[in-house]
């Protein structure tokens, strides 16, 4: 079955029954993103609507005040994931098809976030480099031992810094500074986010949580 929309929304279409309620949103709403984005003809909009699939796939309703990190959720989410997978298929796409782009994300500083603290002169710029080198050596380190949800996971935080700058109006549309990062983002979440909806549909039984803002009927 070939993972772009139509592919699994047929899936969807045929097994929704046996799922359960909020797993059916999550998928029914991740999809409708993802069409969208098959249908852009440029990458910024492309990238903006495969991040909102992504956030639809697997965000929950969670306390604002406690809230983990987006990192921490990330790697949680990924981990689960990583458990469905029994073919290995995350794995495969980070290694086999992604490896290279995945360095030369983590060398750009403008998708990391610390850099841009230290020229909001929210830290000093020993400050960033620490982080810098701190977050590159875990990269490294799942780089080396091919651990892919912690690779992802930081990955993931490099995207998010990316949908910042869209979304908050931080860059132009297709501006020529952000052309490279975009693209390779872009390119890996529309292979990404496809798996992640498959994955999901088949771990139905795993209970994925609420989603944000659930489809209730006004009173």
């Amino acid at each position: 079955m070939s993972l772009k929309h139509a592919g699994l929304k047929t899936r969807h279409r045929k097994e929704r029954s046996g799922y359960p309620k909020s797993l059916s949103m999550r998928v029914h709403r991740a999809l409708s993103w993802l069409e969208k984005s098959e249908l852009c003809e440029d990458l910024d909009s492309q990238y903006i609507f495969l991040w909102i699939a992504f956030n639809a796939a697997y965000a929950n309703d969670l306390d604002l005040v406690n809230r983990p990190s987006e990192r921490e959720l990330f790697r949680h989410f990924l981990a689960r994931l990583e458990k469905i997978d029994t073919k290995s298929r995350l794995y495969n796409l980070v290694w086999q098809s992604y490896s290279n782009t995945i360095r030369v994300l983590l060398d750009n500083p403008y998708i990391f976030e610390p850099f841009w603290d230290y020229q909001r002169g929210n830290i000093t710029k020993r400050a960033w480099q620490e982080k810098q080198n701190k977050v590159s050596d875990k990269a490294n380190w799942a780089l080396a031992n091919k651990d892919t949800v912690s690779l992802l996971s930081i990955i993931l935080c490099r995207c998010y810094t990316l949908r910042n700058q869209l979304v908050h109006g931080g860059a132009m549309w297709q501006s020529d500074i952000n052309r490279e990062q975009v693209r390779d983002c872009t390119r890996m979440l529309a292979d990404l986010v496809p798996l992640i909806i498959d994955l999901m549909m088949d771990g139905k039984d795993l209970g994925w949580g609420d989603s944000v803002y659930p489809n209730l009927k006004a009173s």
